[in-house]
């Protein structure tokens, strides 16, 4: 999902899993990303989104495209998830597919008559929970580059001390510390066991977990790590979000093996519990063609 105005198709064209360049998975993109020096790493991030006349948002967005801190810290979280950890991606790439599966997300529920907390609880605007949304998924890993273990809480403090520097101009107070607070609620409610207390929290937590496409689970499946987790992933083939019916939302899972039903029954089901969208988002998985994808050839335990 990725998008804007000018350059690449908005997110709605553009399955949640697609890859962030024509040609190059997301797995082989972030490997190679790992392996980079940090001023090589950074050089080429650049974030897009679908700003659609939110001067705001894209004000945001170029504020963080500028901001070498950031990227190097992104570039940090991917060395620690990647090059030490084995695990899946955590690059840029992944923040930018889940900025624009969040801020697809949100305008798909507002479209279903869902008023986000900026609007219901503080009178602001649907513009002002784009940017919570959108600096929320920004930021919500930047304390990977620290460690795995107790990121959530890491990501709080790194990201308030740049936020004040992202939204000057664009806010007065008190406005401005009600952003703030809204967008270190998206973080810290996005953890395993977390309670958001917002739609846009709900919606950073969900979108978080719908990365979920398996050019992002290749790393511990191609490195040899077999378990469910990795099998799992690897048998997402695809996540589209549209407007469903009775003013919902559908999240459309297609699969290329039942395993991946762990990953939707299992990981997604848990960030979907507490987030306050389970009225409002329906999720499909289907198994797409005549036979199964031969995901392990053999398994002996």
């Amino acid at each position: 999902m990725s998008a804007d105005e000018n350059t690449t198709p908005e997110p709605e064209e553009i399955p949640a899993g697609a890859e962030a360049a024509p040609g190059t998975p997301v797995s082989v993109r972030a490997e190679r990303g790992a392996r980079m020096t940090p001023a090589e790493a950074v050089r080429d991030m650049r974030i897009k989104v679908p700003a659609r006349g939110n001067r705001k948002l894209r004000e945001v967005v170029e504020r963080v495209n500028r901001d070498d801190s950031i990227k190097a810290l992104w570039h940090a979280a991917n060395v620690n998830a990647v090059a030490r950890m084995q695990i899946n991606d955590h690059s840029w790439v992944h923040i930018q597919i889940v900025t624009n599966i969040g801020l697809k997300l949100l305008r798909e529920l507002r479209r279903a008559g869902v008023e986000p907390g900026m609007v219901t609880d503080y009178g602001m605007t649907d513009d002002d929970a784009e940017v919570v949304v959108g600096l929320g998924c920004l930021t919500h890993c930047l304390g990977m580059a620290i460690h795995r273990d107790g990121h959530e809480e890491m990501s709080l403090f790194l990201t308030a001390d740049r936020l004040p520097g992202l939204l000057d101009g664009l806010y007065e107070e008190p406005e401005r510390t009600i952003v703030m607070a809204e967008v270190l609620q998206t973080i810290i409610s996005h953890r395993s066991g977390g309670r958001p207390l917002s739609l846009e929290a709900g919606i950073v937590r969900v979108a978080d977990a719908l990365d979920m496409a398996k050019g992002r689970s290749r790393i511990p499946f191609e490195t040899g790590r077999v378990s469910i987790h990795s099998l799992s992933a690897a048998a997402i083939e695809e996540v589209v979000i549209r407007g469903g019916g009775d003013g919902k939302v559908l999240v459309e899972i297609e699969m290329n093996n039942s395993a991946g039903l762990f990953q939707v029954d299992n990981l997604l089901r848990s960030k979907l519990h507490g987030s306050g969208l389970e009225d409002h988002i329906e999720v499909a998985a289907t198994l797409e063609g005549d036979t199964e994808k031969r995901l392990l050839p053999s398994f002996r335990l």
